[in-house]
């Protein structure tokens, strides 16, 4: 397994990380997803740590809070050997403290995820969503408050704007408050657009990338062809509308050269998807989910090999899609690209 930086931050993190979205199986979304009880996790969370995997992923809206507790009793006597990281923001519940980044709700949820996890602190904790009716003062002052407490070594996002992520950065560097060092956001060969901004900024601003849905909300498995119709067991059936949406041309001719490639190299479908996602940079994990231990062994399959430059190309070309203004002038005229070049 290989180790990076979380962003500009000291904590070395795994490549791959694991997400435990499948853990509980509360409600149309999660249960979709996976339904791991205690003993399954157990299991999958002693895979992970035999093959390198110690950073596990949760949030409080997974199954209500089951994910949490459920990744708390798998890690239970271990707790030294693993990284937690959990979000908090999105709305639990209707009452007017339920959702949000108010000073009020996340020392109240800091608190919750601690009990429910089992343990004194959160290595990473990422707020899901950008609370609008907070100030961004507020918010930082008290992770500030939480992380001199001891509750939490480092903080991150999730599913922020360039201008909300750059904007918070700005007034922790003013206040000397902690920065954020890692966003959480949707990235695949089928959904590019965190290359558009968020990562100019993150490479400018040392915020590592934690990948989430890496194989396109479960499009790039491998079992979606050309002219069938979805396998009986794809998610896509009960989840497709909660996830990005992709267009049948792009998304077959996208797996057209991921079988390809994944002939020529020996590997599987997701193991290419997931190592041409290891190659882009501010990449610092990509967050694997898995159903059973046969997924999980597969994925854990991304690392130790390389595409090649001509493979990361090809992927590069059939996944492309031109980016809205004002980035485009950037990409078509070159004047524009002399002054500013696309990373990648």
């Amino acid at each position: 397994m290989e180790y990076r930086n979380l962003g500009a931050s000291g904590l070395k993190v795994p490549v791959l990380s694991f997400g435990t979205g499948t853990f509980g199986g509360q409600g149309p979304l999660f249960s979709a997803w996976g339904r791991s009880g205690i003993e399954e996790a157990r299991r999958l969370v002693d895979i992970c740590l035999d093959a390198g995997v110690n950073l596990f992923d949760s949030a409080d809206v997974y199954s209500n809070g089951a994910s949490e507790e459920i990744l708390g009793a798998a890690i239970k006597g271990r707790r030294d050997k693993v990284l937690i990281s959990t979000k908090m923001s999105l709305p639990i519940g209707d009452g007017p403290l339920d959702a949000g980044s108010s000073r009020q709700r996340l020392l109240a949820s800091v608190d919750a995820a601690l009990r429910r996890l089992g343990t004194d602190h959160v290595d990473l904790l990422q707020l899901h969503a950008f609370d609008a009716f907070t100030p961004i003062e507020e918010v930082l002052s008290t992770l500030d408050t939480l992380v001199r407490a001891g509750k939490l070594r480092y903080v991150g996002v999730s599913n922020f704007a360039g201008w909300q992520l750059m904007k918070s950065l700005a007034i922790a560097d003013r206040h000397g408050w902690p920065r954020y060092v890692a966003h959480q956001v949707y990235y695949s060969l089928l959904g590019r657009d965190y290359e558009w901004e968020l990562m100019p900024l993150a490479r400018d601003q040392g915020v590592g990338a934690l990948v989430w849905s890496p194989l396109g909300w479960g499009r790039l498995t491998g079992k979606i062809r050309r002219g069938q119709p979805l396998p009986q067991g794809s998610r896509l059936h009960a989840t497709a509308q909660f996830g990005p949406s992709v267009d049948d041309a792009r998304l077959y001719a996208v797996v057209d050269v991921l079988d390809a490639i994944a002939a020529e190299a020996g590997r599987t479908v997701p193991q290419v998807a997931i190592a041409w996602l290891l190659s882009r940079p501010t990449v610092s994990s990509v967050i694997i989910g898995a159903r059973d231990e046969a997924q999980l062994r597969d994925n854990l399959g991304a690392v130790g090999w390389s595409l090649s430059a001509d493979q990361i190309k090809r992927l590069d070309e059939v996944s492309f899609v031109m980016p809205p203004y004002p980035y485009y002038p950037y990409r078509v005229q070159e004047g524009f690209a002399r002054l500013n070049p696309p990373l990648v």
